[in-house]
């Protein structure tokens, strides 16, 4: 938000204090459509994978505050953009999905959206729409002529996203050359059947949205507009919402609320104020209250937001369990039922499982290959059963079981899985 500008609107004062604006095309007059209740705006998410991750949830935020403060959200689902892929901040070609894959993926992604938007029919209700429904339909000589002629290869050729692979001399197929135009048309069709003129997005989306404001101007549309949010890194530089395990996903089958919640438990002292802001609901005062408190209380800041921020996602039944669920395990050293848990085939254990590939991607998940599981023994990394792991070539057995039924295998001090035997 530049210094000169002030605004009048609740959700652009909201989205301001909270810290959610990187750039905008006209902030005057995206303030003036929102404070006249006619501000429609889309996000655009592609169904890449089943679940969004934490990096996509800046976005959904500002969602969420543009219907409270009487805006009309837009869930672009990309199921026609996703059969080519977004070459932004990518060195190599997305991998190419079925449409079956797709269409699933895109199922398990409305999930998400519905903890944070109230969808129906009413003016600020929020839809989901999939820009298959149009782009799927368009005949290719018809898009060359009444939307590609308004595309200057020069421009596009010295667009970030194209400009870095070539640079790097990494190869940029024509079908994610074509990404940015198809992009493009997606906001001045949102235009035309849903009255919308905001799109928000990621920083590294600002080329891409301005093109759509550009095609809009030219093929007949209303004013557009453009809003970005910062790509955050944690306050040590690392990218937000990756860990040693992988991406911090939304899906609960894809990561279990208690490692989410953890996953903020986690949060750096220097980004508590900031994530309070942008990931909670809380009230201004109550986080700047929490952001005061010094010393172990810092502590007492970030149980307050690892509990917030996973209500929000899972809701607070599933939020408490898991901050009780870490208090029994930390505060009074027991075994909580609540831990995540993975059932070993009995056949798998009675041959013997190695610890390397027992904390790996195929049964914990606690660190993402083996090649890291040997690395965290090195450094006394890892635990079974609370003992430290020394030997790579450890094998666990049925014999490791404890009076519980379970193996008990512990990533540093705050990471656990039980292993059952199925």
């Amino acid at each position: 938000m530049t210094a000169d500008f002030t605004p009048k609107s609740d959700f652009l004062r909201i989205l301001s204090e909270r810290g959610y604006i990187h750039q905008g095309s006209d902030l005057a007059g995206i303030d003036a459509a929102a404070q006249e209740g006619r501000l429609t705006t889309y996000v655009g998410y592609d169904c890449t994978a089943a679940s969004l991750h934490v990096g996509h949830l800046l976005s959904i935020m500002m969602l969420h505050w543009l219907q409270a403060t009487g805006g009309k959200p837009i869930a672009l689902m990309g199921g026609g953009t996703t059969r080519v892929g977004d070459p932004s901040g990518r060195d190599e070609t997305r991998k190419i999905l079925t449409i079956d894959q797709i269409d699933a993926n895109k199922a398990e992604i409305r999930k998400t959206f519905d903890q944070f938007l109230r969808f129906g029919e009413g003016k600020t209700d929020a839809v989901m729409v999939d820009n298959a429904e149009w782009l799927t339909k368009l005949n290719y000589i018809e898009m060359l002529r009444d939307v590609g002629r308004h595309f200057s290869v020069n421009r596009m050729l010295s667009m970030d996203s194209v400009k870095l692979r070539i640079d790097r001399d990494q190869e940029l197929s024509f079908l994610e050359f074509n990404y940015m135009i198809l992009q493009s048309y997606d906001f001045v069709e949102l235009n035309r059947r849903y009255g919308c003129i905001l799109q928000m997005g990621g920083s590294d989306q600002w080329g891409n949205i301005v093109n759509g404001i550009d095609l809009g101007r030219r093929m007949g549309t209303p004013q557009l507009y453009a809003l970005t949010c910062p790509l955050l890194t944690t306050a040590s530089g690392a990218k937000m919402g990756k860990t040693a395990a992988g991406a911090v996903w939304l899906n609960p089958d894809m990561l279990a609320p208690y490692d989410y919640w953890q996953f903020w438990r986690n949060t750096e002292d220097a980004d508590v104020a900031r994530f309070l802001k942008l990931f909670t609901l809380l009230p201004m005062d109550e986080v700047a209250r929490l952001a005061g408190l010094g010393g172990a209380e810092i502590n007492d800041a970030k149980k307050i937001l690892a509990t917030e921020a996973t209500a929000l996602m899972h809701g607070r039944e599933a939020a408490e369990a898991a901050a009780e669920t870490a208090r029994k395990t930390f505060v009074e050293g027991t075994l909580a039922a609540d831990l995540p848990t993975v059932t070993v085939p009995a056949s798998v254990m009675e041959a013997g499982l190695g610890v390397l590939t027992a904390f790996g991607p195929e049964h914990a998940k606690l660190v993402p290959s083996t090649s890291e599981a040997r690395r965290q023994i090195k450094g006394g990394g890892l635990r079974v059963n609370d003992v430290q792991v020394t030997d790579e070539k450890a094998v666990l057995r049925t014999s490791d079981l404890t009076a519980d039924g379970v193996i008990k295998l512990s990533f540093g001090k705050k990471k656990h899985v039980l292993l059952r035997v199925g």
